[in-house]
């Protein structure tokens, strides 16, 4: 996600343009019908990342495979209805898979829309972003920080895990969960090292102070601005007039 974001034809659009068209969507996702509002939010969120953002499919749709499961979990516990009284007994009420079908289209629209700016903004220019919208430096700087140690760790179980591999560790279903608990062992006592030793460091240099870094600046694009509140507009309409639900 973070390559595809730096190789995005939207790379040198204003972080403050993409973030406008990426919570304008999330916010039609929330507040408008289902059907069809959440699903012409999904379409034009997939259309400006694929067609607009230039995201390859293949990566975007292997980025939703990870939230799809927390949906689906969800649904599955909205879906399934259990009794206890007079004895145990699990059912699916129609009710109930109305109710999960509503909340997986609002997510799926919501998650689509997150991504759009995730997949075309690197995280510096999103933390540049918020510094310039005058959000607290300390919190802008933790977030960088976490950015940074979150590539410390993925090297460390990169690391561990060719280790162990070339150990034989992963040759069986026995050898490899125990392979798994001392890998996440490992790194969950590093990780715990690592902050430790980072927060004595900035403590010691009486960090407080913003962390400043040079900055590119990307004037906003009036023409997408218009079009994305055009779009907002067009989208509210077709969701909610009866003519729009009868054509969709």
């Amino acid at each position: 996600m973070d390559n595809a974001a730096w190789s995005s034809a939207w790379r040198d659009r204003a972080v403050s343009d993409k973030a406008l068209l990426s919570l304008g969507l999330v916010i039609c996702a929330l507040l408008l019908p289902v059907w069809p509002g959440s699903v012409i939010v999904t379409a034009v969120a997939l259309g400006c990342s694929i067609f607009g953002a230039r995201t390859p499919v293949r990566l975007l749709f292997g980025a939703l495979r990870a939230p799809a499961v927390f949906v689906a979990l969800g649904a599955v516990s909205i879906a399934v209805t259990v009794t206890t009284e007079p004895h145990f007994a699990l059912g699916v009420g129609q009710a109930g898979l109305v109710r999960a079908g509503e909340v997986t289209l609002h997510a799926v629209a919501g998650t689509t829309s997150v991504l759009l700016l995730a997949m075309s903004t690197p995280m510096v220019d999103i933390l540049d972003g918020l510094r310039r919208w005058r959000v607290p430096s300390v919190c802008v700087d933790i977030a960088a920080l976490m950015y940074r140690m979150l590539f410390i760790l993925l090297d460390s179980v990169g690391t561990i895990r060719q280790s162990q591999a070339a150990r034989l560790g992963y040759s069986s279903p026995r050898r490899a969960m125990a392979s798994t608990g001392s890998l996440t062992a490992s790194v969950l006592l590093k990780s715990w090292d690592r902050a430790y030793r980072l927060d004595a460091g900035l403590a010691g240099r009486e960090f407080g102070t913003e962390t400043r870094t040079l900055r590119t600046d990307r004037p906003s694009s009036r023409w997408f601005v218009l079009v994305s509140l055009v779009g907002f507009v067009a989208i509210v309409a077709l969701s909610t007039a009866p003519i729009g639900r009868e054509l969709l």
